[in-house]
């Protein structure tokens, strides 16, 4: 077994998501009413039929996200009569992605997990009044450079290296003001670009705290299994399978920096030789192919994907 699932976080989510493997497979519609119970409210009617302004909100993106992901994974399980560890040896998530991998894995629930990607959401939207944080992605620079304009711009408050998502593309989070000068210092020193992204707060920075004790304690009071694939952190950047750091490294996922450009980048030593993107959209498999071009990276997300993935097992 040489193949990895990975799923997507924050920002792939549009409207319709979901909506063409709900009408295909019954499997797939169960995820999304069980989604629908845990949350007490019809979220797959948003994600079918809302706009981009509702399902942006953070609270409504994370666990419509996860609940795609997880809809794809169990037809691939149910249409191949396969579990999931007879189907990849490894799984990760970018940012909110690893509650989906951990759903994979067999480590939490979807109800839970739906229930906490809710608190989530809104602890990370409530953590930093709106227009007082912000992130920019740099591209052109390598991680080190980056970090060392983050430091730099820290004197006008907050500033850190939120994501390293593949060589040349890392994204600074922080207070808004630092990240401009963050901005403004990548742009004089040779950065191709730098994009503000369209975010409602800081996440993945020191600013987000508020937001790691609330899932402390919600965490605390859910029931973590024994993984049936290990997980890659976000935070460690390494397989992890021990139910205990899977909790702790979920919190400190919040407020810590997203390695999922070292977390790609040794998949060869575990004997990975494909990712499949399992979920909405597809930027894990174009980070991938900046990461590790012999990596093969295959999106799986519509009825069409799923049936190309399966008669390629």
């Amino acid at each position: 077994m040489t193949r990895m699932f990975v799923f997507p976080g924050q920002g792939s989510q549009r409207p319709g998501m979901g909506a063409a493997l709900a009408d295909a497979f019954a499997v797939s519609r169960e995820v999304f009413e069980e989604v629908d119970d845990a949350l007490g409210r019809h979220l797959s009617r948003l994600m079918r039929e809302g706009d981009t302004d509702d399902l942006t909100l953070t609270s409504n993106a994370q666990p419509a996200l996860m609940a795609v992901s997880v809809a794809v994974l169990r037809v691939i399980v149910s249409e191949s009569g396969q579990p999931v560890q007879a189907l990849c040896r490894l799984t990760a998530g970018h940012s909110l992605g690893e509650y989906s991998a951990l759903v994979a894995s067999g480590v939490l629930g979807l109800a839970d997990t739906a229930r906490l990607l809710d608190l989530r959401g809104r602890s990370m939207q409530e953590a930093v009044p709106s227009g007082e944080g912000a992130m920019a992605a740099v591209l052109g620079l390598e991680i080190d450079d980056v970090a060392d304009i983050a430091a730099e711009a820290s004197h006008a408050g907050v500033c850190v290296v939120g994501n390293d998502n593949a060589p040349s593309q890392v994204v600074v989070s922080g207070k808004k003001e630092a990240v401009e000068v963050a901005s403004d210092l990548a742009s004089q020193r040779g950065a191709g670009r730098v994009v503000p992204l369209q975010v409602s707060a800081p996440f993945h920075s020191p600013l987000m705290e508020p937001a790691a004790r609330r899932m402390e304690e919600a965490l605390a009071a859910v029931t973590f299994a024994t993984p049936a694939v290990p997980v890659v952190s976000n935070v460690t950047a390494r397989p992890e399978t021990a139910p205990a750091d899977m909790r702790r490294l979920l919190v400190e996922q919040i407020t810590a920096r997203v390695r999922w450009r070292e977390s790609m980048s040794g998949l060869a030593e575990h004997g990975i030789g494909s990712v499949a993107e399992l979920g909405t959209g597809r930027t894990l498999c174009g980070l991938m192919r900046k990461i590790d071009r012999d990596i093969q990276a295959v999106p799986v997300e519509t009825p069409r994907d799923v049936e190309a993935f399966l008669n390629a097992l």
